[in-house]
């Protein structure tokens, strides 16, 4: 088998080879079919995130090892399966949930692997998807595509489920106004799912017009480029004068985080999800005498992906895939990203 592998921060993914796995007990083969190029992908190379101050987490205090194999968006066909598989037969074609957690702590009992405390996700801290194949650590991961586009399902097992978490703790104050920052592959995918499961007229925020028109067609009924200097102001005009029920942040940096809490209402819902890092000053008398709500969305369980692809398939999700590469072309492919040249999501076909 071929992998592109991430062999140091910073440094050129290097392809190589190996013997195809055997799986064995519960474990199931893969034939990768797409896998998606996802920002998180992107930290990994980088080595890790912004913090702000001049600070910065390195992904291998959080257990990362080198050299990895990334990718943990991935759709794939069944080639070959352990004695102890039920339920998923060699030529299926599945979607993989990569969160996967060590089923002892206080979340994996509930079924929420994605909250672990010591997680083994699949292309951060062990082998993913750019690669030929790929071994499975065991069936219940996997879910079976019928019929959603494999490039499309990629983007399921990780940005989709990230807005599809994020919007479902959005709408749980059942909002007038929802506000969705950043119209890149995570909000354009949040605005799709916002118009099918919430009430909420959207406002979309960015600072792309080509992004922006994206999300008019996706469903949003206001985008304003974040560019203007008198954006906060129209937004908080659209809603009344009152503010924002729910803002979802798929950016989250200095300056998106202070456009959040200027247009927040009281009774707010603030929903961060964006990995960009940063820090910045906040009032915190504001936060208990307007009684709003602060939180964090980082993916979601089995059980919300398979929600997710039953949405696919019922033609309410509709994930654009701008971008496709071959294995031999990983590194290009997360220049584009980090140099933001994708709109939607791109995928790696090895």
């Amino acid at each position: 088998m071929k992998s592109s592998r991430i062999v140091a921060p910073n440094e050129p993914l290097s392809i190589s080879e190996f013997d195809t796995p055997k799986p064995e007990g519960d474990q199931v083969l893969l034939k990768v079919n797409s896998v998606g190029v996802c920002h998180s992908d992107l930290h990994l190379w980088e080595g890790g995130y912004d913090l702000g101050d001049g600070k910065f987490m390195k992904v291998t205090d959080r257990g990362v090892k080198y050299p990895v194999t990334p990718g943990h968006e991935i759709v794939g066909t069944v080639e070959d399966i352990g004695s102890d598989v039920s339920g998923i037969m060699r030529g299926d074609q599945v979607l993989v949930f990569p969160w996967i957690g060590c089923g002892e702590c206080p979340a994996c009992k509930v079924g929420n692997e994605n909250l672990c405390d010591t997680p083994k996700s699949m292309g951060v801290f062990q082998d993913g998807g750019y690669s030929d194949y790929a071994l499975i650590p065991s069936f219940k991961y996997l879910a079976k595509l019928d019929g959603v586009n494999p490039d499309a399902a990629t983007s399921l097992a990780c940005s989709g489920l990230t807005a599809y978490t994020a919007i479902k703790k959005a709408n749980q104050n059942s909002p007038e106004f929802l506000v969705i920052v950043g119209a890149g592959g995570l909000g354009l995918m949040g605005v799709q799912i916002a118009k099918s499961i919430t009430n909420a007229k959207i406002i979309c925020a960015d600072l792309d017009d080509e992004k922006l028109n994206t999300a008019k067609e996706m469903g949003a009924d206001f985008v304003i480029n974040s560019k203007d200097p008198q954006t906060a102001e129209k937004i908080m005009s659209i809603c009344n004068d009152k503010g924002a029920d729910s803002v979802v942040d798929f950016v989250n940096n200095p300056p998106t985080a202070k456009l959040d809490f200027a247009i927040l209402r009281k009774r707010g819902n603030l929903v961060l999800v964006g990995l960009f890092g940063g820090s910045f000053e906040l009032s915190l008398v504001t936060i208990p005498l307007k009684s709003i709500t602060i939180q964090g969305a980082y993916t979601g369980n089995y059980a919300d992906m398979v929600e997710l692809l039953t949405l696919a398939r019922k033609g309410i999700l509709n994930p654009i895939i701008s971008k496709r590469y071959t294995l031999n072309e990983a590194n290009t492919a997360l220049e584009d990203l980090k140099a933001r040249k994708i709109i939607g999501r791109a995928v790696i076909n090895p």
